[in-house]
């Protein structure tokens, strides 16, 4: 997953190996035998697509069959996926074609290349895929491209795909037989947007791990929950990751602490086991989207020893969709769990000694009062979001395609999950820097550390302003890494 995000938002340039180029050929060669020697009709070859399936293409309309199916399959509405998303799709559409078993021709997947190479980046919009055979309509409208269709970005400029492909000096091509299946049947639209979206939830599961840390010490927190013992009880390996972050960032020491309260609330003290359920989500989306984005997930398949066209339904989106919907849910929770510790923070009958709303002078200013509205907003639409795509199924194509999995909806609800999560958090961050300047604690040297870093570029707030600045400079702050890279290397929060 690294290598591509290297290649979708680093421009890092791709190039097809020697083994790659020989199992293309290899499989075009295979195609091309079964086409001359069987008289069996082969999906999409001799054949209509979906439903049409039962209908008999004659040998001089097979090419055409390959370009009319990349129009009228390019069907997508709605605003456009990003440019990172579609150059995920191409990188991931060459690493699954270039396994050979698609029966492609060398010069198309050379095509997909030089795209990606080249900077020419098709407009592909967001809505229209079901999930199943797979990721049809954005797929299409990636492909279209290389036939002269649609349109694609260049140097900064949206352009007819023409002019695009000319000014990058890449030649269109005439698909051949099985080519426009290929380039249209797999899951790599929702494959790119939940690889892209891993690293981003890798920080927030941390990032929630460092806000909370501070929030519970300045809250008083009896650090004792954290205790590496109780975790022995429970083995679940990433909430006993939790509970050691905590300790680091709390500077727990079980000989000498002596807590101040019993126990505190299920948001503070239950951190460990709802941060770490959440790394448990992420692993399994991690392990699933690997196995996904090195798969082959064509439709029919070529097979070299012995020589076979073979049906099957690898394009199926169902891991990925329920892998997305564990993730929603998940991440959800993340939001959730800051909320109510913000809650914490503000509320006068619960946050000590700390006034009320952390405003100064309460009444005359409402300080950080609506900073939880905006909390408890982004909650509630992430509820929304976190419904599960794949339980719905509309049947098309006439009943043929009767079950798919949508999981494009959940990989794209889960985009914006990301999104409402790091605001949550950061409303957290910046309400717990606001109350250290009542408390003024003398805090442990990583929680330093942290104050330090957001102070450099978020102010506290003496009277009231407007807090969406704040939020949106704290969620800035987190998306760039560079304070979470700094927090884990020095002390070691992973």
């Amino acid at each position: 997953m690294d290598d591509l995000v290297d290649l979708a938002c680093e421009g890092v340039e791709a190039e097809l190996s020697d083994e790659v180029r020989a199992r293309v050929k290899e499989g075009r060669n295979t195609l091309e035998e079964l086409i001359d020697e069987t008289d069996r009709p082969i999906y999409g070859v001799t054949t209509g697509f979906g439903d049409l399936v039962r209908e008999e293409i004659p040998e001089e309309k097979r090419r055409d069959l390959q370009g009319n199916l990349i129009k009228s399959h390019s069907a997508g509405v709605g605003d456009p996926l990003s440019e990172e998303t579609v150059r995920a799709i191409i990188a991931l559409r060459v690493n699954s074609l270039g396994r050979g078993n698609s029966g492609i021709r060398l010069s198309v997947l050379e095509q997909l290349v030089e795209l990606l190479n080249e900077g020419v980046t098709p407009y592909v919009p967001e809505k229209g895929s079901l999930g199943a055979s797979g990721d049809l309509i954005p797929l299409a409208h990636v492909a279209s491209i290389l036939i002269g269709e649609g349109r694609a970005y260049y140097e900064g400029e949206l352009l007819p795909a023409q002019k695009a492909l000319g000014r990058a000096g890449i030649d269109e091509i005439a698909l051949r037989e099985k080519e426009g299946l290929a380039l249209i049947n797999g899951t790599q639209a929702m494959s790119a947007v939940l690889a892209l979206g891993i690293p981003e939830i890798r920080k927030l599961v941390r990032y929630a791990d460092v806000v909370g840390g501070l929030t519970t010490f300045i809250l008083g927190g009896n650090f004792a929950q954290y205790d590496s013992r109780i975790y022995e009880l429970r083995p679940y390996e990433s909430q006993a990751q939790v509970a050691k972050n905590l300790r680091k960032l709390t500077e727990y020491d079980p000989e000498n602490y002596c807590p101040s309260n019993v126990q505190d609330p299920y948001s503070i003290r239950c951190a460990p086991q709802v941060h770490g359920s959440v790394r448990m989500a992420l692993s399994h989306l991690s392990e699933v989207v690997k196995t996904e984005i090195n798969s082959v997930t064509d439709n029919p398949l070529i097979f070299n020893n012995p020589k076979a066209v073979v049906s099957g339904g690898n394009f199926h989106g169902e891991p990925l969709a329920l892998a997305a919907d564990y993730m929603k849910i998940g991440l959800s929770e993340l939001a959730s769990i800051s909320e109510r510790r913000v809650n914490r923070l503000l509320h006068p009958e619960l946050n000590g000694d700390l006034p009320a709303y952390l405003a100064e002078d309460p009444g005359t200013n409402s300080g950080f009062m609506l900073a939880q509205y905006t909390s408890a907003s982004l909650v509630s639409e992430n509820k929304s979001l976190a419904s599960p795509a794949s339980v719905d199924s509309i049947p098309v194509s006439g009943d043929q395609e009767d079950h798919v999995s949508m999981g494009m909806h959940g990989a794209k609800a889960l985009e914006d999950i990301i999104k409402n999560v790091r605001k949550a958090l950061s409303v957290e961050l910046i309400s717990a820097c606001q109350a250290q300047e009542f408390a003024e604690l003398a805090l442990t040297e990583p929680l330093k550390d942290i104050y330090r870093l957001v102070r450099e570029d978020i102010p506290p707030v003496n009277e009231d302003r407007e807090l969406s600045t704040l939020i949106n400079r704290g969620s800035e702050l987190l998306k760039k890494g560079g304070f979470l890279e700094e927090i884990s290397e020095k002390y070691g929060i992973s």
